[in-house]
């Protein structure tokens, strides 16, 4: 019994992880209709951003504090300086994603020497029930993703903000004509994505410890999630991402870790041949 609740409960908490990177990727995919494949280098970067500040002696909340900032402010002015003009193009934008997220990568990679580096868990220990265990750090991001995810929604779905994003992404010139700044629009829910995946590196550094690949792990995961769950709507990444996270952490108990990252992959290709638009399709938040 208590080996079944220690297993589901660490199966929870990685679909949470999962599902914390998929929501600043599945906002830029279905509401601007471009797949950002530099968003595991923008985890990759909030994970580095908290092991500077602490590596410089301040405490570590304040650098997790800081990288969804940090990192928002980079994804807006990397939006309006490059991403901006693929837009018409989406394979392009695609392309150029990548090569922005090489870039970032292999910049961190050169920074930190190729090493793995710690970060402790700023809430250590574990939290005990009856004869049960658990990180009491993990069960943190847990709840943590359950706020974002109910922050995000209420931002998107029940507010003015989101309400001219939704109106700037489904109807540009309309949007416009209704003095509307697009532009600014486009920017910001490109930063806002980017925000998300930085306070997901935050976060997890301390679980996956800091090295170069550590985005690209995520990255294809999550892309994987965003297409099984469905681009067009809030909800769909999040249920994908429920889905990929529980898959990859619940099979590894009954198989080779190998084994099972490549049934998830296959599980999800046939479920996208035979349902491509995804587990809920839509057109908006």
């Amino acid at each position: 019994m208590a080996n079944a609740f220690v297993a589901a409960f660490e199966i929870l908490s990685f679909g949470a992880i999962i599902v914390l990177i998929v929501l600043g990727l599945g906002i830029i995919a279905s509401m601007m209709g471009i797949f950002n494949f530099a968003q595991g280098e923008f985890v990759l970067l909030g994970a580095y951003i908290t092991y500077l500040a602490y590596a410089k002696g301040m405490p570590i909340w304040a650098g997790m504090v800081a990288a969804p900032f940090v990192v928002g402010a980079l994804g807006f002015v990397l939006e309006a300086l490059i991403i901006r003009r693929f837009y018409a193009a989406p394979i392009v934008a695609m392309l150029g994603t990548y090569a922005l997220g090489l870039i970032i990568r292999e910049s961190v990679r050169g920074l930190i020497g190729g090493f793995y580096l710690t970060v402790p868990e700023p809430i250590g220990g574990s939290i005990d029930i009856g004869a049960m265990h658990i990180s009491a750090w993990r069960f943190t991001i847990i709840v943590i993703t359950l706020l974002v995810m109910g922050g995000c929604y209420l931002l998107l779905s029940r507010t003015s903000f989101g309400l001219r994003v939704r109106a700037t992404l489904e109807n540009p010139s309309l949007a416009r004509a209704s003095g509307i700044s697009t532009p600014l629009i486009y920017g910001a829910t490109f930063a806002f994505g980017a925000a998300l995946a930085g306070l997901a590196g935050a976060l997890i550094v301390p679980v996956f410890s800091l090295f170069a690949d550590l985005g690209l792990r995520f990255l294809i995961q999550g892309f994987v999630a965003v297409m099984v769950g469905g681009v067009g709507s809030f909800i769909g990444p999040v249920a994908g991402a429920g889905v990929i996270g529980t898959l990859s952490a619940a099979l590894p108990w009954v198989m080779a870790p190998v084994v099972a990252d490549v049934l998830v992959f296959v599980l999800a290709i046939v479920f996208i041949k035979f349902r491509p638009q995804g587990l809920i399709a839509g057109k908006g938040v």
